[in-house]
């Protein structure tokens, strides 16, 4: 095992999903609350910070740099992780600065963070030059990648399929949404490491399916390879179901509005409009359409995010 340092509330719990089975007509629904991990409001990322943490406190870093959007639940939680650990927080967002601080970038805000806002087509430019210049004024950063999502992001991942089956829960299918690869890499890493037999089906919030297998397929060998393994992934083994994301990312859609306030309304469950909202609304249409059996069981793993459903537009949109 991994060196970790201890961040999240683990393990999340499972729980039925009765009343959205009932509105669907099956399949038999469960739910995975990566949401309550703890750390700044919780969210899957946790998980991969308590290794990409541990890899920065031991090689001395002083600061955490990471980029995602002006709503990115990943640099919630990174700005968290380095309040909790006493160590500074730099953000580079892509994206204008909409002024007010609203859901996570609010957040961000009370965590301490140092929040820069770059044009999106800079991003990962400017991301190497706050790095580089905080090396160069001796902060000794550690620089996270978009998402956590690395090799080394990828065994929290891995980490939670062994953590799924101490709990004695195997799944037909397991379901989720999937953008930047960490979390899908380490969950079909996993799968392979603990014999699980159930299918991992990603629902792309931003990319193309294919682009997303070959990103996956990597990522999971090199977290294989990072352990001492030798396990290798084909592209095409790696389920990803692109159907959903044609508005482009954070763009809600009339059915994630309509999934979020089914989770909410039938089971209490609070989604978040970007990941798991349509993540969810991808759930809800394959299981219409017939794409899963009223026999089978399906877990929707909730990534997180629900900061995301205060901010504008978002809570205007989603407003009953």
């Amino acid at each position: 095992m991994m060196d970790r340092v201890p961040l999240a509330h683990l393990p999340t719990p499972i729980e039925a999903l009765p009343g959205l089975t009932r509105l669907l007509g099956g399949p038999r629904l469960f739910i995975k609350r990566d949401d309550l991990t703890g750390l700044g409001l919780g969210g899957n990322k946790t998980r991969k910070l308590e290794f990409l943490a541990a890899d920065a406190l031991a090689g001395g870093a002083r600061m955490l740099i990471s980029t995602g959007a002006p709503q990115s639940n990943h640099c919630r939680q990174v700005a968290a992780a380095a309040a909790h650990l006493g160590l500074g927080c730099l953000l580079v967002l892509a994206g204008d600065d909409p002024g007010t601080r609203q859901g996570n970038l609010l957040l961000d805000a009370l965590s301490g963070a140092k929040i820069i806002f770059v044009p999106k087509e800079r991003r990962d430019e400017a991301l190497r030059e706050q790095y580089e210049c905080a090396r160069a004024q001796g902060l000794s950063p550690y620089l996270i990648p978009y998402g956590g999502s690395n090799a080394l992001g990828a065994q929290a991942y891995a980490h939670a399929m062994r953590e799924l089956a101490e709990q004695r829960f195997s799944p037909d299918w397991i379901v989720f949404a999937t953008s930047s690869g960490g979390t899908q890499a380490g969950l079909v890493l996993g799968a392979k490491e603990t014999g699980f037999t159930g299918k991992i089906l990603g629902i792309s919030v931003d990319e193309s399916a294919s682009k997303l297998q070959a990103r996956v397929a990597a990522l999971a060998a090199e977290a294989a390879a990072l352990k001492g393994g030798s396990l290798s992934f084909e592209p095409d083994e790696i389920l990803v179901n692109d159907s959903y994301c044609a508005a482009g990312y954070g763009v809600l859609q009339p059915a994630e509005v309509e999934a979020i306030k089914s989770f909410a309304r039938a089971d209490g469950i609070l989604l978040d409009p970007v990941y798991t909202g349509r993540a969810a609304a991808g759930l809800v249409d394959l299981i219409r359409t017939g794409f899963f059996t009223r026999e089978e069981t399906v877990l929707f793993w909730h990534t997180g995010g629900t900061p995301a459903l205060f901010a504008e537009p978002y809570a205007s949109q989603l407003g009953a």
